[in-house]
């Protein structure tokens, strides 16, 4: 019994210097300290070899530091450790994205909302995907399921606009906009695609008493 619970006080301990190490990588990759940052999350590793945290944090190093295909790889490995693992899926995607692979970049985005729908960064990588792409179906539900969860969040109603805008969807885009503007007046670019978007309304109102 005794070497039972010190088994297992010993894999509490380890645990905790588990958590210690990749919370000090993840401060220091806060800070831009990406050698520091790298000895955390190799360390950790070691304590926690089934733990998707650790290649997280080295495939945002590898990825701030452009070696695009150690990203990857790293990304690849957290999301092999746990399925789960919205942020290695968010981060094969921005590593596709960055390289102009767009369908898999895609494909990455979907799955990392899917486990986590309120993921900022995947959500405004895939919106810009989709507009490379000219599929916005699917980013502009995930937007307003994130918008419904953060109303006022003036990027993602910008962002919302412009897909109704591209979408033809003119009337939205408009009050969206104008949502924007009573929140933020001097927001020039929200300012822009109002105008954009006004031109366009009048322009199909005209054609409708045209026809």
């Amino acid at each position: 019994m005794d070497k039972v619970l010190q088994n297992a006080c010993s894999l509490n301990y380890q645990m905790q210097h588990y958590e210690v190490l990749k919370e000090l990588g993840d401060c220091y990759t806060s800070t831009g300290e990406y050698e520091q940052a790298k000895k955390c999350y190799e360390k950790a590793s070691i304590l926690g070899p089934d733990e998707a945290g650790p290649y997280v944090g080295l495939g945002v190093i590898a990825f701030q530091n452009e070696l695009l295909d150690d990203a990857d790889i790293a990304f690849r490995v957290a999301c092999r450790l746990d399925r789960n693992c919205a942020e290695g899926f968010s981060g094969q995607a921005m590593v596709a994205q960055k390289k102009g692979e767009l369908e898999k970049a895609f494909e990455m985005y979907l799955k990392c909302l899917e486990l986590d729908v309120d993921n900022l960064t995947a959500l405004l990588g895939l919106f810009q995907v989709s507009c490379r792409m000219g599929s916005f179906a699917k980013v502009i539900h995930y937007l307003e399921v994130y918008l419904q969860m953060h109303p006022g969040d003036a990027s993602v109603m910008f962002s919302l606009a412009a897909l109704y805008m591209k979408d033809g969807r003119l009337e939205e885009s408009r009050d969206f906009l104008r949502d924007i503007l009573a929140l933020e007046p001097e927001n020039k670019e929200a300012s822009n695609l109002l105008e954009e978007v006004e031109y366009c309304f009048t322009k199909k109102q005209k054609e409708a008493v045209a026809v």
